[in-house]
C-alpha cells in the first residue's frame, strides 16, 4: 500500500443501513479502498456490498469489531465467505488465521488492548508495541491495524513506534476526522488509514457537496499527505535485456529517493542494480526466463508491491512478451500503477517518493 484512503460505510463502528446506496455515491467520489464492519447489516446484504466493490474495480475491507471470541471467529469466517480482499481488526490473531491461511484473504489484527463499544485502545504505548511485534511476527498476519485516535496519549508517538517496530504495513484507524490528522498518519510511516463516521457527518471542507463530495476532498488531502509519508514502498523492476542501461540509469538518477525503500528485482536485472548501488535494498528474484515475472506477478495479486517498473523494448520481439502481457494485465486488474519507460517511471517516482528526486 502506498499510503491509501480506506472508505469505511460505518458509522459508530456499524456498518450503515443504506450501505448500498452510499457505495454509488463513494464511486463516483473516485475512492477505490472500501470497507464495511462485521455488524450492522445482513450477511446477505454484506455479501452485496462486496460484490459490488470488486465489480467496480475496488479493494474490499471487512472490519472486526466483535469483542467476543466466538462472535470474532465467526466474522473470520464471514469474511472468507464474502471473498473481501482484506479482514481488519480483532484481537484473537492466532485463532483467526488459523481460519485465514488457506485462503487469499489479508489480515491485519487489532494490536494493544481493545475495549468498549465504539472500541477504545487501552494500555501503555510500550505494551501497545510490544503487542504490535508479537502480531507481526505471525506468518498469516499480513499487517496491523492499530486504532491510533482511539488512544487516550500521544498519538503521533504511538504511530510513529508501531510503525518503526515491524516491518509490515501499518493502517491507522478509528476518528480520524481532520487533515493534519492525515497528515500526521503520512508522517508516522502508515500505510493507509481509515475513515467512516467522520466522511457521513459531512466532517471534511470540501468543495462539492454531498457524499461524493467529501470522498474527493479526503482523497486531494490523502494526495497531499502523501508527500510527507515515511513508509517503506516496494517498487517492481525489470527490463528487457536491450532496456536494462536505460534502467539502470534510472535508478541512479533516483538513487537518492530509492534509499530506504525496496527494489524487487527479476535476477539480471538485480544484480545489475546492486552491482551499480550496493547501498540499496534489493530482493533478487528469479530471471525473468526462469519465472521471474510470474514471481512479479504473485507479489501484485498479493498486494505486495506499490509500482511495477518493466522497461520493455517495444522495437524487438521477446520470448517472455506473454509474461510481460500477463504482469501487466494483473497490475490493471490489481489497480497498481505500471510503468513501462522512464517518463512513465519519473511520474510514478514523484507520485510515491516525492518530488524531489535529484540524483546523488
Amino acid at each position: 500500500m502506498a499510503f491509501d484512503f480506506i472508505l469505511m460505510l460505518t458509522a459508530d463502528d456499524r456498518t450503515i443501513p443504506d450501505a448500498r446506496a452510499r457505495l454509488t455515491e463513494a464511486l463516483e467520489g473516485g475512492v477505490r479502498h472500501i470497507g464495511f464492519k462485521d455488524v450492522g447489516l445482513p450477511l446477505a446484504d454484506l455479501k452485496g456490498l462486496a460484490d459490488e466493490i470488486r465489480a467496480a474495480g475496488g479493494r474490499s475491507y471487512l472490519e472486526v469489531v466483535s469483542l467476543d471470541g466466538e462472535s470474532e471467529l465467526a466474522s473470520a469466517r464471514a469474511a472468507i465467505d464474502l471473498d473481501v480482499d482484506c479482514l481488519l481488526g480483532g484481537t484473537r490473531a492466532e485463532e483467526v488465521t488459523r481460519l485465514t491461511r488457506h485462503h487469499p484473504i489479508r489480515y491485519y489484527p487489532f494490536p494493544g488492548r481493545i475495549t468498549g463499544h465504539p472500541s477504545v485502545l487501552e494500555g501503555p504505548a510500550e505494551d501497545i508495541v510490544a503487542s504490535a511485534r508479537h502480531l507481526a511476527d505471525l506468518e498469516h498476519v499480513h499487517g496491523l491495524d492499530l486504532l491510533a485516535y482511539r488512544f487516550d496519549g500521544n498519538v503521533p508517538g504511538l504511530m510513529a513506534r508501531v510503525c518503526a517496530a515491524v516491518e509490515k504495513p501499518v493502517i491507522m484507524a478509528g476518528s480520524i476526522d481532520s487533515e493534519a490528522r492525515v497528515h500526521d498518519t503520512a508522517a508516522a510511516g502508515a500505510a493507509g488509514f481509515t475513515v467512516g463516521t467522520a466522511a457521513l457527518a459531512g466532517a471534511f471542507p470540501a468543495e462539492d457537496p454531498g457524499f461524493a463530495g467529501q470522498v474527493r476532498a479526503i482523497l486531494s488531502m490523502t494526495s497531499r499527505a502523501r508527500i510527507a509519508s515515511t513508509a517503506p514502498r516496494r517498487i517492481a523492476l525489470a527490463a528487457h535485456n536491450t532496456r536494462k542501461s536505460h534502467l539502470k540509469a534510472w535508478v541512479s538518477r533516483h538513487a537518492r529517493a530509492l534509499k530506504g525503500h525496496t527494489l524487487i528485482c527479476t535476477g539480471g536485472t538485480g544484480r545489475m542494480i546492486a552491482e551499480a548501488h550496493p547501498d540499496l535494498s534489493i530482493r533478487r528474484l528469479q530471471r525473468g526466463g526462469r519465472g521471474g515475472d510470474q514471481q512479479l506477478g504473485a507479489l501484485v495479486t498479493t498486494g505486495d508491491l506499490d509500482a511495477v517498473i518493466f522497461f520493455a523494448d517495444p522495437t524487438q520481439s521477446h520470448g517472455g512478451d506473454a509474461d510481460l502481457q500477463a504482469l501487466t494485465r494483473l497490475a490493471v486488474l490489481h489497480d497498481i500503477p505500471v510503468a513501462q519507460s522512464p517518463a512513465t517511471a519519473d511520474m510514478i517516482a514523484a507520485l510515491l517518493l516525492g518530488p524531489t528526486t535529484s540524483p546523488t
